[in-house]
């Protein structure tokens, strides 16, 4: 790279507009959407679309709600011309739906445009030829008026070829190409030309798109030019301002949605932003914005993944995972602090579910566009304990205490960086079962045991315990008494065991929301050297589950003895 780019590189100058008024306003409605896919994005595959893809695709784009949808560039090959032949002689256009055919301003090339259209129902016809001095000049060698010649031209040839087949509804679209590195008042101009050939009228409908087909310019200088051009045009009366954003410089949504501001009403664009080069603007990232924002947008991505596994098919690129909405790891967190905040948000939501969507780091509820909540949280040696209690309590219904997740993230991420991969939910619970007694046989297993009143005490809360314990292949007869059932089992191990704990926490809750639901609980313990350990048990009653749990402690705390 050049130490000194200025002098190969010129920034592009910005218009004039100090009184610009679209950073003040805001987007309220959908615009029209008209999808390139099977023409712009078309050209932009290694291999493009045959007439069965093609038609794949028209069908999808269907599905989702186009009514707007730029089917080919018919005078340019036999395909493009039979797949719109296919269409208009199968009956297969909905009865809502406008296809749009693009031609240059060239005499052949338009009479071959109508030929294919002849028939149909409703058709836009697109125009552009080249306005920009870079290809007036260097690629042309022409001039301004030569240019302004070209596009009267061919509109007014396309005027008398439409009014010759009375049987189709027309709109004629015009595209100053390119627009957005036009000079602003020759733009105007040669927009003015066309529109007094077209003569625009209710029944003869005008589209204006002022295409950025290579960005030039911050999305800001685009909306300028958007409102410029919208304040000095004659008359608007019929006519459709669209634009047709490329991403060369990454900013094609950010310019659709600052040009919808400056003015304009309808958005060309590719699903994904599939196009030329860095590609077309993303319709898909612009429509469920808009979702996001409490607005229709007027298509429907409610089965996300089918969208993505249709245009990977027709498309044969993929969509990245990374890829706004849609791709397959745009809802997942890896982070641990990430995690924790999205489970926080969805237990806040657990208590209003009808209420609006507030969930960190999720702009967007995954069940709208046909996702699970099951990729929301993946487990690696990033993640924390959030994330580890989420996936427990989505696929096994523990509501694990805080510092039992702190203790057993800890044991996840040692286990991932071990592996040097992710977890899967069936590994985590996997080592969960084995760290906590739940899986095979535990260190300690309670036989026959009775809870009864310390009878005749001082005290009647005070409980006694009586029970049978295998541990290391030994049966030991337990007895101790205290105020409430886990006392008494922490003294009955006293003996036997020369175990003294405490009980730092327990908890319990139920699995499942019937009355033959299992109990499970948790169980801190602290022993006198100070070592920390829980223990979980999940029990047909709430008491047998406690009591497990807390041996299940124990256990832990006599293996840490037993190493040192």
């Amino acid at each position: 790279m050049l130490k000194h780019p200025e002098r190969k590189y010129r920034p592009f100058a910005s218009i004039e507009l100090p009184d610009r008024r679209w950073p003040s306003r805001r987007l309220e409605a959908a615009p029209r959407w008209c999808s390139t896919d099977l023409r712009d994005g078309n050209q932009a595959l290694i291999e493009p679309m045959g007439i069965e893809r093609k038609r794949q695709f028209f069908d999808l784009l269907v599905r989702l709600g186009y009514k707007e949808i730029e089917i080919a560039f018919p005078a340019a090959s036999q395909t493009d011309f039979s797949f719109v032949r296919g269409l208009i002689d199968g009956g297969s256009i909905p009865d809502d739906v406008w296809i749009q055919v693009i031609t240059q301003a060239r005499e052949d090339l338009i009479r071959d445009t109508l030929e294919a259209l002849r028939g149909a129902p409703r058709a836009i016809v697109h125009l552009y030829n080249a306005t920009a001095p870079v290809f007036r000049e260097l690629v042309f060698s022409q001039g301004r008026q030569a240019t302004i010649d070209m596009a009267v031209s061919g509109t007014r040839l396309i005027r008398e070829l439409c009014e010759a087949q009375p049987e189709t509804e027309w709109i004629y679209q015009y595209s100053p190409e390119t627009f957005c590195f036009t000079e602003p008042e020759f733009a105007l101009e040669i927009c003015e030309a066309v529109c007094q050939a077209w003569q625009p009228s209710a029944e003869r409908p005008l589209i204006l798109n002022l295409p950025a087909t290579v960005e030039v310019a911050t999305p800001n200088v685009y909306a300028d030019q958007i409102e410029w051009f919208m304040r000095h045009f004659s008359d608007l009366s019929h006519i459709t301002i669209s634009v047709h954003p490329h991403n060369d410089r990454g900013t094609g949504v950010a310019c659709a949605e600052q040009a919808q501001l400056a003015g304009a009403a309808r958005v060309e664009g590719c699903l994904f932003g599939n196009g030329e080069r860095t590609g077309n603007v993303d319709l898909v990232t612009l429509a469920l914005n808009l979702y996001t924002q409490g607005i229709d947008p007027g298509v429907d991505f409610s089965d996300m993944a089918e969208v993505v596994r249709v245009v990977e098919s027709c498309n044969q690129l993929p969509v990245h995972p990374r890829h706004p909405y849609a791709g397959e790891l745009v809802f997942t967190a890896f982070s641990g602090s990430h995690q924790d905040a999205i489970r926080k948000g969805f237990a806040a939501r657990a208590s209003d579910p009808e209420g609006c969507w507030q969930v960190p780091y999720l702009p967007l509820d995954p069940v709208d566009v046909g996702a699970s909540y099951e990729a929301v949280i993946r487990v690696n040696s990033q993640s924390g304990k959030g994330g580890v209690a989420w996936l427990l309590e989505q696929d096994h219904g523990l509501r694990m205490p805080r510092r039992l997740q702190m203790e057993f993230s800890r044991l996840v991420q040692r286990d991932s960086d071990a592996s040097g991969r992710e977890l899967d939910s069936a590994r985590i619970w996997q080592l969960f079962r084995e760290t906590y007694g739940l899986h095979g046989t535990p260190l300690m297993v309670l036989g026959d045991y009775r809870i009864t009143g310390a009878g005749g005490g001082d005290d009647p809360r005070v409980q006694c315990f009586e029970g049978l314990l295998c541990h290391a292949g030994h049966t030991l007869a337990l007895q101790g008494h205290g105020g409430g059932v886990l006392e008494s089992v922490v003294d009955s191990l006293r003996g036997p065991l020369d175990l003294r704990l405490d009980i730092v926490d327990y908890q319990e809750h139920s699995l499942g929301g019937d009355t033959e639901s299992r109990a499970v609980a948790y169980v801190e313990c602290r022993d006198e050297d100070g070592n920390h350990r829980f223990g979980v048990a999940v029990e047909g009653d709430s008491t047998g589950a406690a009591i497990r749990a807390l041996l299940g402690a124990a256990a832990r705390l006599l293996t840490i003895r037993q190493r040192t």
